[in-house]
C-alpha cells in the first residue's frame, strides 16, 4: 500500500440541497445544489443538510458524497459554447468542488481526510436523464458518460465536520494500479476485456453497485441497455 500524503486540494466549495419537484409528470430530485459556508455535519449517508429522492440510485453509504473537479468546467464550455454561463461549480448537482484532483491522478479506493471526516473513493457518477433536464441540454447526460469526466462518490469512513477551506489530503492508496480514469472508462466500455472486469469485480474498495455490473461484464455476450438511465 503505497500513500502519497502531499496529494491535497483546497475544498473550494461545498453544496447541498433539497428534494424538489422540478418536471411536470417527471421524478422530483435534489440535483437543484446550492453552495453553503456553514460547517456541515458528514455522516455515513452523507452530509446531514443534504437530501437525495431516490436513495434507490442516489446516496447512501457507497455514494454518500459527490466531488467534482472544477477544472473541467473549461471542457464543457468548449462543448456546448451557447450554454457556456451555467458551467460553473455546483452546476451537475455535486456536494463538492476544488481544483487540482480529478479521475487523472485520484484512484478507486484512495482515502482522503475532509475537514475532521473520513472518506474512501467508491466509484465514479453514473449519469442519468436527470442531469440533462438540469442542465437544459439533452444531449448533456450521454455526453458526461462518454467524457469520463464523471465525478466520483465517497464512502463515509469516520465521520466529521467539513467546510468550505478545508483540506482534502490523500492518505492511503490501496490501488495504484486503477486511477480512477481507468475505472470510469470500464465501467461504460461495451468492449470491456473480461480479465479487467473480472479484475474490478473482486476489489472490495468498489461499490457493490459497481462489482455486480464488472460480474456482468465477464460475459463477453453481455450487452447493457443504457437507454431508460440516460433518456428517461
Amino acid at each position: 500500500m503505497s500513500a502519497r500524503p502531499t496529494l491535497a486540494a483546497e475544498i473550494t466549495a461545498l453544496f447541498v440541497g433539497k428534494v424538489e419537484d422540478r418536471w411536470p409528470g417527471k421524478a422530483p430530485s435534489a440535483i437543484g445544489k446550492r453552495a453553503t459556508e456553514a460547517v456541515l455535519r458528514l455522516e455515513e449517508n452523507g452530509f446531514l443538510e443534504d437530501s437525495q429522492a431516490d436513495l434507490t440510485v442516489h446516496g447512501g453509504p457507497e455514494k454518500a458524497v459527490h466531488h467534482y473537479a472544477a477544472e473541467h468546467m473549461a471542457h464543457w464550455r468548449r462543448i456546448f459554447p451557447e450554454k457556456a454561463a451555467q458551467f460553473l461549480p455546483g452546476c451537475f448537482g455535486e456536494n463538492i468542488s476544488t481544483i487540482g484532483l480529478n479521475e487523472q491522478n485520484l484512484c478507486l479506493g484512495d482515502v482522503l481526510t475532509m475537514g475532521s471526516a473520513r472518506v474512501q473513493i467508491t466509484q465514479g457518477r453514473q449519469p442519468c436523464w436527470k442531469l440533462s433536464a438540469h442542465t437544459g441540454i439533452e444531449q448533456m447526460a450521454a455526453r458526461f458518460q462518454l467524457s469520463g469526466r464523471t465525478g466520483w462518490y465517497y464512502r463515509v469512513l469516520e465521520s466529521g465536520e467539513v467546510q468550505a477551506g478545508d483540506q482534502l489530503r490523500l492518505a492511503e492508496r490501496p490501488h495504484p494500479d486503477w486511477p480512477l480514469e481507468r475505472v470510469i472508462k470500464a465501467r461504460f466500455d461495451p468492449r470491456l476485456d473480461p480479465d479487467d472486469a473480472r479484475a474490478l469485480a473482486g476489489l472490495p474498495a468498489l461499490s457493490e453497485s459497481w462489482r455486480a455490473a464488472f460480474r456482468k461484464k465477464q460475459e463477453r455476450a453481455f450487452k447493457e441497455d443504457t437507454r431508460a438511465r440516460l433518456e428517461g
